[in-house]
């Protein structure tokens, strides 16, 4: 088995792993980041891509060859 985190993946598996984990933290966290961005005066957006990046990093990649 190979173990790899976020970082080490091609930009497209990056790309779309980015894309399913923003509807994934959207979709279990949406009301509450659109309350924070608007009370904070922040970019709902850019904090969403944040939270999902940081969403990344918590899963982890085993492939097995």
């Amino acid at each position: 088995m190979v173990y790899l985190n976020y970082n080490n993946l091609d930009i497209e598996t990056q790309n779309r792993l980015l894309s399913m984990s923003k509807k994934e933290v959207e979709s279990r966290f949406g009301k509450q980041l659109k309350n924070y961005a608007k009370e904070h005066y922040v970019n709902y957006d850019t904090l969403l891509e944040e939270e999902a990046i940081r969403n990344l990093y918590n899963y982890k990649y085993i492939f097995n060859i």
